[in-house]
């Protein structure tokens, strides 16, 4: 489930492996690329946290942030 905090709608994803996790950040670039709306993001072996917030509407959440959640979540 993704949380709003911070002006941020941030969410954990846990994978069995590095590779299954990097992955996925393959899937979501392609995504984030597709709608130049680019995550804040970081992974650790097996886990990827992904930040979303919009830069050019003064870093708070809009529908763009929900609607790319939405999308990377159906990965």
């Amino acid at each position: 489930m993704w949380k709003e905090e911070n002006n941020q709608l941030k969410k954990v994803f846990e994978f069995s492996d590095f590779i299954e996790a990097f992955g996925f950040m393959t899937k979501v670039a392609f995504l984030a690329e597709k709608h130049q709306h680019h995550p804040n993001w970081s992974n650790v072996y097996n886990k990827v946290e992904i930040c979303l917030c919009t830069h050019d509407a003064g870093n708070v959440v809009t529908e763009k942030d929900k609607k790319l959640a939405s999308e990377i979540d159906q990965l």
